[in-house]
């Protein structure tokens, strides 16, 4: 009898696999970027050297409208001396926190960019919000592949799939590698619950969906978050976590939360969050794969402010 959810089977098989076979494990290094609470992941197979970077960040200031790659040159050093091959840079959403380095790690270490196939939905929302007019192509063309539901993805020996887990954003993508799934903004560290879904295209009740879903994966399942913002009373930032200790202890979407009670919870603290300080520029390049707005008649680039539009 076939599986109602053919794509959760197979993510369960790597998962197990790898859970037995320590050749079939990634080697994962992170970066955590503290002015966006963001991290970075460097996966690899250990065998090949081939590898992927995951949700890179750019320095910007907004103050000034300056960018900086200290971030990426962090990654950059790491994937030099450990000679990696990187076949991926993939962004697990259209972040609204900071700014993608993609373009720049591409150009210094290659590899294909690719997001979720609804990164179409998400340009087409802000591509009116700023207006952005003809020349900004709405069809996912920025990227070098848009990901499906289930699709199979591999670095060297080490097997992965994606899995659609919308909610926070119509487009996020869970990445898995092996025994190892990048989570994106679904889900956070158990002391501090879930991502927020206020922004346009989000939807909580979509959102619990898609965290059962990763949730209902092997215990041993090993999660890789993008965000880390130190619960209170912690004191350290942490971003690995397994499928068993947030079923178990998220104070958000535990085991025995419903849906219901979940979107409520949700919805009411939303309405209480001001919006991401860099939300404005970053969504604005995310939606573009990273790169800046094209230079205006002065060879300067330059990031809208909606006013009073959001």
């Amino acid at each position: 009898m076939d599986s109602p959810d053919p794509a959760l089977s197979r993510a369960a098989e790597i998962i197990e696999q790898a859970s037995g076979d320590k050749s079939a494990r990634p080697s994962i290094a992170g970066f955590f970027d503290e002015a966006t609470n963001t991290v970075t992941y460097v996966v690899h197979d250990p065998a090949s050297g081939e590898g992927a970077i995951i949700d890179s960040v750019l320095d910007f200031e907004a103050a000034s409208g300056r960018t900086s790659n200290g971030p990426a040159d962090l990654v950059i050093e790491y994937v030099r001396r450990h000679e990696l091959k990187i076949a991926w840079i993939l962004e697990t959403h259209a972040h609204a926190d900071h700014i993608s380095a993609a373009p720049y790690l591409q150009e210094r270490l290659g590899g294909k960019l690719g997001i979720g196939r609804e990164i179409i939905r998400v340009q087409e929302v802000f591509g009116k919000l700023f207006n952005a007019g003809t020349d900004f192509e709405r069809d996912g063309s920025q990227f070098d592949h848009l990901f499906e539901d289930g699709e199979t993805i591999a670095l060297g020996a080490i097997e992965g799939i994606v899995l659609h887990v919308p909610g926070h954003t119509p487009a996020d993508m869970a990445f898995i590698f092996g025994d190892a799934a990048f989570v994106g903004d679904t889900i956070f560290m158990p002391d501090f619950g879930t991502a927020r879904a206020d922004f346009p295209g989000g939807d909580a009740a979509q959102l619990y969906r898609s965290i059962r879903r990763l949730l209902s994966l092997p215990d041993e399942t090993r999660l890789f978050l993008c965000h880390d913002y130190k619960a209170p009373g912690r004191d350290e930032y942490a971003w690995e976590t397994t499928v068993r200790q947030q079923r178990e202890e998220n104070v958000h979407v535990r085991d025995g939360v419903t849906e219901e009670e979940f979107v409520a919870m949700r919805t009411g603290r939303d309405r209480q969050l001001a919006m991401p300080k860099l939300i404005m520029p970053s969504v604005q390049v995310n939606i573009r794969g990273g790169r800046l707005p094209d230079p205006e008649d002065n060879g300067v680039s330059y990031i809208k402010i909606p006013v009073n539009a959001v």
